[in-house]
């Protein structure tokens, strides 16, 4: 009687075990380095527009932790001065033809070129739902920047017994200063292929910092929004603009920016 109790009592536990191994599943291990990363590398294409200009880029990334990526960038933009405005001036009635706007007192365009390294760090694992992932980003290098003249139209009466009947594309320097900020001479700007065969170079230095959303942080796609502060810092004043009372120009540059980013991982 007892060995037929004790049959029984192990087919019942027997029973209950395995309808336990139905229902109930073992924890994962928590591998807190490898959480959540399903790729190895990144490449986004970015705009980033900011307080005096924006820029154009590519960064790629390895991802080394779900926290962690470091990235590589190169991007190219363009500078303002903080002082530029856009103006246009009617003179039709002297020349018969409609002028171009133009930035009043502006001797220089300048443009950038960006490559530099960085990090990307999230503060969560929101991604891992499909919600916004939440990080910092910070990268820095070395900046190439590249001055090419600005061109003004300037009127003239050569050739011609009527005043104001012609226009010669004009760029600053001291021996036309008068004619080149006097707001009545000038018929807007040239086009802006002119002046590529007269640019300069001068090196400097880059340096960012943001906050980071990503929206699904390790999906296949990428899909970021950055807002954060860069410094532009050269070794040189930059000349934009005719210096004048009220008007200096400054060896650095500081930015607000948004960044928005689109790519893919792989």
């Amino acid at each position: 009687m007892s060995r037929f109790v004790l049959a029984i009592a192990l087919t019942l536990w027997g029973g209950a075990f395995l309808s336990a191994q139905d229902t109930f599943q073992p924890k994962p291990v928590d591998d807190t380095d490898n959480k959540g990363v399903l790729y190895n590398r990144e490449v986004a294409f970015s705009l980033r527009p900011h307080t005096n200009g924006f820029a154009l880029g590519t960064e790629f990334g390895r991802l080394r932790t779900y926290y962690l990526t470091r990235t590589f960038h190169i991007e190219v933009g363009e500078l303002k001065h903080h002082k530029e405005h856009r103006t246009n001036l009617d003179r039709s009635s002297a020349t018969g033809r409609i002028s171009r706007a133009f930035v009043y007192g502006k001797q220089n365009n300048f443009y950038v070129l960006r490559a530099g390294i960085g990090e990307k760090r999230y503060f969560s694992e929101k991604a891992k739902y499909k919600g916004v992932a939440v990080g910092i980003s910070y990268k820095g290098g070395p900046s190439l920047g590249i001055l090419k003249p600005y061109y003004l139209e300037l009127l003239s009466t050569e050739n011609s017994t009527s005043p104001f009947y012609s226009t010669i594309p004009t760029k600053y320097s001291a021996a036309v200063h008068d004619d080149f900020l006097d707001p009545w001479n000038i018929f807007g700007s040239s086009s802006w292929t002119r002046g590529f065969n007269e640019i300069k170079l001068v090196p400097g230095l880059h340096a960012q910092f943001a906050v980071h959303f990503d929206w699904g942080a390790f999906d296949e796609y990428l899909k970021a929004a950055e807002a954060g502060i860069m410094l532009d810092l050269y070794f040189r004043k930059v000349p934009i603009m005719v210096e004048v009372p009220d008007v200096e120009n400054r060896p650095f540059f500081l930015n607000l920016f948004i960044n928005l980013q689109l790519g893919k991982r792989s």
